[in-house]
């Protein structure tokens, strides 16, 4: 017969029989006796995508449940990647649930389940955590997406969609080059890489998070004076100085920390879980 079992101390207290709404697997959530609040895995996911509406979205990857674990979460963590080692800090959390931007199964991607692909979800099932993964519809959500969320870390005002995933702003007073790099550094704590020319002082600025820098030209088209992306390639730097254009490459992670910590705080208010954002850092 399954037991509850409760520590305090060096001393165990039994409550006999385990009530039928837990599982063995639960029992890491019981501290001193008191269990955390908990909510229903389906419920959680039926809200974001209420929110988020991925249905909307031709993606490269599965939105939503990616890896099934424990059908009740106490303690969702939230991250960017669903790297290994977002894995391992999340089972010293004893999490339930993983919510990232960048999860599994991208199209093109080998299909076979083994090496390092293996390993995390192994690790992900042995734990019986669930991997929940959205990605241009937290990209794009005009309140918990990481261009919404950029703005609000970098202080651009008037935070709007621009076209496609593109959004636009202004900052609230026209700063340098220099002066604009430096409060860039500060607030996403890393340094960006700037290239391009342009006015002398940087007041409109267009933006998308991560690996947007192909959409320059939709910045360029706006007339702003400024675009920030995550990360750059080698045509954009011939982009930005020929056609006048300051642009700065400010991390494809350090720039998408953002939405999930919003996503994560607002199911945390919603449902009474416990949340945690582990941020594993990327230079990328």
């Amino acid at each position: 017969m399954d037991v509850l079992v409760a520590v305090f101390g060096r001393a165990v207290l039994y409550l006999a029989p385990l009530p039928s709404f837990l599982r063995r697997s639960d029992l890491k959530h019981i501290t001193d006796g008191a269990l955390k609040s908990m909510a229903n895995r389906n419920e959680i996911l039926a809200k974001i995508n209420e929110w988020l509406q991925p249905e909307n979205f031709q993606d490269y990857c599965p939105n939503g449940l990616q890896v099934e674990g424990n059908e009740q979460v106490m303690t969702l963590v939230t991250g960017v990647t669903a790297s290994q080692a977002l894995i391992d800090a999340a089972v010293e959390q004893n999490a339930d649930m993983i919510l990232v931007h960048h999860g599994y199964f991208w199209k093109g991607e080998d299909q076979t389940i083994r090496g390092m692909k293996k390993n995390r979800i192994k690790q992900l099932l042995d734990n019986d955590i669930n991997l929940v993964a959205y990605h241009l519809p937290l990209d794009d959500h005009p309140g918990y997406g990481n261009n919404r969320q950029l703005a609000e870390v970098l202080g651009i005002q008037n935070p709007r969609p621009l076209g496609g995933l593109v959004w636009q702003g202004e900052l609230p007073e026209p700063l340098s080059v220099e002066k604009f790099e430096l409060e860039m550094a500060r607030a996403l704590h890393r340094q960006p890489l700037h290239v391009g020319a342009g006015a002398d002082k940087i007041k409109a600025v267009a933006w998308c998070t991560g690996a947007a820098q192909g959409f320059i030209n939709v910045a360029l088209e706006a007339g702003v004076d400024a675009y920030i992306s995550g990360e750059i390639s080698e045509p954009t730097t011939h982009t930005a100085r020929e056609c006048g254009i300051h642009y700065f490459a400010a991390g494809h992670h350090a720039t998408e920390r953002y939405g999930v910590q919003a996503l994560g705080a607002a199911i945390a208010e919603a449902f009474g879980v416990t949340h945690r954002f582990i941020d594993c850092d990327n230079p990328v």
